[in-house]
């Protein structure tokens, strides 16, 4: 098979993944913060040795405001209903994912939440002026996807950082396509938020991620509970991480995310995102070269490896179900984002998505092209 939905998970993991779960599920079998034996406290120590690696990897001061998430989806939710009220009013872009855009639809059904939708060009690309424009007294978060999972187009975060702190309002970050691909500096910035899943670009396992919360904000737990410490006290803790950490934590997951942290550190961030944007370069150009194939912002040069494209008025499914029969796996239609699909006006035929990978190599692309080239001319 040549794996080419890494926007949806990362695959294949490195050996350090596996190398790290078996260490959890045959080495740590106490509780992380439960107990004061070795293995509860062997337990602990990976789950605090991750945090400090995804502190060195994001520019975080503390790694204790780290918490550890389902994923990046749960983090969001975490951010954004941890921080408004009834009245609030928040800023976001029509980029967005479902992550973002449902927890706020449901905010402004169930408590009257005012939201603005920045409009984003038909290449995903924002106007900062609209941003300075919607801004009310009432703005209460921004947030922003750090890059699109349906066109690869990368958001200007460090400019609209620096508009979150010129109003004072805090900065909700979406790191779904980019934690781990791109350098993050969450100070440079001005992250307040960052929300990261671990099984895409940080190459974990799924069932884990995060959300940074800087010191200093203090969001209402949408979820309490046990969490080793303080235990007399039946109000929450407000120390992070246990003031957003109830429950027994996914520990097999976080050592798996702790070997791929491991990997990425030492292959540099950098090394990682050059890798794929050359590939991806390479597969713009060969598609952009097919009758009949629109390449959705091909032109964007400030990108990750997500590329959309549709051949004609194709259903893009059908396509996508012909990669499959020819052992490439690919996603098509919504990709969960119909904002940004209703951007890039292709809300109707959705698309086909390639998105590359640190393990991919220039033999997928080239197989991967060879192959549609053949479903066009012998199937469409």
């Amino acid at each position: 098979m040549i794996y080419l939905d890494n926007a949806a998970t990362s695959w294949p993991k490195p050996k350090e993944v596996h190398k790290y779960m078996e260490k959890c599920l045959k080495m740590c079998g106490g509780n992380p913060g439960r107990g004061t034996y070795k293995s509860a406290l062997d337990a602990e120590k990976i789950v605090y040795s991750t945090r400090e690696c995804l502190a060195k990897l994001f520019n975080i001061e503390n790694p204790l405001d780290i918490i550890f998430t389902m994923n990046a989806t749960y983090g969001i939710n975490f951010a954004i209903k941890g921080m408004v009220k009834p009245g609030d009013h928040v800023i976001t872009t029509s980029m967005e994912h479902n992550a973002v855009a449902r927890p706020l639809i449901q905010l402004k059904n169930d408590i009257g939440l005012k939201i603005t939708f920045i409009n984003c060009s038909t290449t995903g690309q924002i106007d900062l002026n609209e941003i300075r424009k919607a801004i009310t007294p009432e703005t209460r978060l921004i947030v922003s996807t750090h890059a699109s999972n349906v066109t690869g187009t990368i958001m200007p975060i460090d400019e609209i950082g620096m508009i979150a702190r010129q109003y004072n309002i805090p900065f909700l970050v979406d790191a779904s396509q980019t934690a781990g691909v791109i350098p993050i500096d969450t100070k440079k910035s001005n992250i307040k938020l960052l929300a990261f899943p671990g099984h895409k670009g940080l190459m974990g396992p799924q069932g884990i991620g995060g959300l940074y919360v800087e010191h200093g904000i203090n969001l209402n737990p949408i979820i309490t509970g046990g969490t080793g410490s303080n235990s007399a006290n039946l109000n929450q803790p407000m120390e992070t991480p246990d003031r957003y950490e109830s429950g027994t934590l996914n520990l097999p997951g976080i050592g798996g995310l702790y070997g791929a942290l491991k990997f990425i550190l030492n292959k540099k961030v950098q090394n990682i995102y050059n890798h794929e944007k050359k590939l991806t370069d390479i597969l713009i150009s060969k598609l952009q070269r097919i009758r009949g194939i629109k390449v959705y912002c091909g032109n964007v040069r400030n990108r990750v490896g997500v590329v959309s494209f549709n051949y004609k008025d194709v259903d893009s499914r059908l396509i996508g179900d012909l990669l499959t029969e020819h052992g490439i796996a690919v996603r098509t239609g919504l990709h969960c984002a119909p904002l940004a699909h209703n951007t890039i006006g292709t809300l109707k035929q959705g698309t086909v998505r390639f998105s590359m990978g640190y393990f991919n190599t220039k033999y997928d692309i080239d197989y991967a092209v060879h192959t549609l080239k053949h479903i066009i001319s012998k199937h469409l």
